[in-house]
């Protein structure tokens, strides 16, 4: 979806958490991710009159800090939605992850999603659910080991958003859309694309 801004992608969120939780009597996880760009669609849905309080909120990644360090994804995200009565969950590599009803992911410039960066050669076939990582070479703004899910948990999921923002991420994407990559975006859209799992992209 072309030119999305903050409030229409928070919108389709809405409307799509909505009728899950009205197809469902217990409660929904979702998976989202950190950086700057998910916030202000964080601040937009949270405004929203929304059963919070049955949401289980799934990291799809974070850097190996404090919860209360600056770079944790965790802890933004958990500030913002506990208030509101969310569960937000910490990623340990022992956790038993769910099968999620939305999976939110972003995408850097070099392909990866989540913290599975090239350098991690991630598989649509691991057998783990989350994976401690070292990115190489490490991003200087924020130059941490990584947590993450790995394709197969985040291809545990009823569909799968992107916001993809630029038109130099866009290229990647569409390139890995068409299977002209092998980079870990490629991957989980290849398997996703096997597995009948929806795939909506807002830019």
């Amino acid at each position: 979806m072309e030119s999305a801004d903050s409030a229409q992608i928070a919108g389709w969120i809405e409307r799509q958490l909505r009728a899950m939780l009205e197809q469902s009597e217990g409660r929904i996880a979702i998976a989202v991710p950190g950086g700057s760009t998910p916030f202000p669609i964080f601040e937009s849905l949270i405004a929203r009159d929304l059963e919070f309080g049955r949401l289980d909120i799934w990291p799809g990644d974070d850097r190996v800090v404090p919860e209360d360090h600056a770079a944790s994804n965790t802890g933004k995200i958990r500030a913002l939605f506990e208030p509101a009565g969310a569960r937000v969950v910490t990623l340990q590599p022992d956790a038993d992850t769910p099968s999620f009803a939305l999976v939110w992911l972003g995408m850097g410039r070099d392909g990866h999603i989540a913290s599975l960066f090239p350098n991690t050669d991630p598989s649509a076939y691991d057998p783990l659910a989350i994976r401690r990582l070292t990115p190489d070479p490490l991003p200087p703004e924020a130059p941490f080991d990584r947590v993450s899910l790995t394709i197969p948990a985040l291809l545990e999921t009823d569909q799968i958003m992107f916001v993809i923002r630029g038109e130099e991420k866009r290229a990647v994407f569409d390139a890995a859309l068409a299977g002209e990559s092998d980079l870990p975006i490629a991957r989980l859209l290849k398997a996703a694309v096997e597995r009948d799992i929806p795939v909506t992209c807002f830019t």
